[in-house]
């Protein structure tokens, strides 16, 4: 799926990151828990998650994650968007669960990484 498919399919607003709309992502990831996330050896992923700290833009920088989306609403904080800027991952929020993001998701295609 490309990101800008997947953003459309959960009704959410890319904040930075525009070149990666393109992207080819095959499979997502969804915790809340960063310890989890560093244990991911895909490529090609999408974070998706509730944590809204710069911690998880450094966790998805050290595992090579390009693209990370976040719910519940949370809204990046700009500390967040200068860093995924600079780290040159696409960051975007919905107001949508992460329990209903991953469903809508999974329903569209894109599969799980476990």
């Amino acid at each position: 799926m490309k990101l800008k498919d997947i953003l459309s399919c959960v009704n959410a607003k890319l904040v930075c990151g525009e070149e990666h709309l393109e992207d080819d992502i095959k499979r997502g990831f969804a915790s809340d828990l960063m310890s989890d996330v560093l244990t991911i050896l895909e490529d090609d992923i999408i974070l998706i998650t509730g944590l809204s700290n710069v911690q998880a833009i450094r966790t998805a920088e050290m595992s090579d994650i390009k693209n990370i989306l976040l719910t519940r609403n949370k809204k990046p904080s700009p500390a967040m968007i200068e860093m995924a800027n600079d780290f040159s991952i696409s960051l975007s929020y919905t107001s949508y669960s992460l329990f209903r993001v991953s469903g809508l998701l999974y329903h569209a295609g894109l599969k799980p990484v476990y």
